[in-house]
């Protein structure tokens, strides 16, 4: 069901104690309802980072990394990942030498839809659903603003969206998205870097 939308805030959340604390957003959207993204999931097992999000009107979808990285990370990464809507995975796939912000675009294929995810700046992306003979397309614009506890996710829509295309967008608002510009890049590596060394000699 394609579905207009006004604009969304998902306010920032921490519950749970010890293992079992998460945090994340929550928010609701007038057409969607209730969404809840959880950024990382409590770990369960070693070498593996997940978020997820969730709703009252949007399929669960889940990104996950896999590998020694992942112990020197906060959120899951763009490297060795595999990300699931509902039952299906979706493909991923990036050019990470692309000199530019549209080059170094990810790609999705969800369904037989086409996707990209294009970095604005390190705080703001734009997820865009391509148009084909039947569907105009959409455009979903992720804001993530704030510090502390007033941490906040704004969503804004271009477009009649479905229930997957907010589901996504909002999932990669918990995914480390620094690769997609080439400085972030760099800083992203360099950070990881240095924490796993830092974690060996303690």
């Amino acid at each position: 069901m394609h579905a207009a939308t006004g604009p969304i805030i998902l306010r920032f959340r921490r519950e749970g104690e010890g293992h079992d604390r998460r945090s994340g957003y929550r928010g609701t959207s007038d057409a969607f309802g209730e969404i809840t993204l959880t950024c990382p999931l409590p770990r369960r097992q070693p070498e593996s980072l997940v978020s997820e999000v969730r709703g009252t009107l949007i399929p669960t979808a889940t990104y996950e990394t896999r590998g020694i990285h992942t112990e020197a990370a906060d959120l899951p990464t763009l490297n060795r990942s595999t990300l699931r809507l509902g039952d299906a995975t979706v493909h991923m796939r990036r050019n990470r030498f692309g000199l530019t912000l549209r080059g170094r675009a990810l790609r999705l294929t969800y369904g037989g839809d086409p996707y990209r995810l294009r970095a604005r700046n390190r705080k703001q992306f734009v997820l865009s659903r391509q148009a084909d003979s039947e569907d105009p397309g959409v455009t979903v614009t992720v804001k993530l603003s704030g510090i502390g506890s007033g941490k906040k996710v704004q969503v804004h829509v271009a477009g009649r969206a479905v229930a997957a295309d907010i589901a996504l967008a909002v999932l990669f608002a918990g995914v480390d998205r620094a690769p997609l510009t080439r400085g972030g890049a760099v800083r992203a590596a360099l950070s990881r870097s240095t924490r796993l060394v830092m974690e060996s000699q303690a």
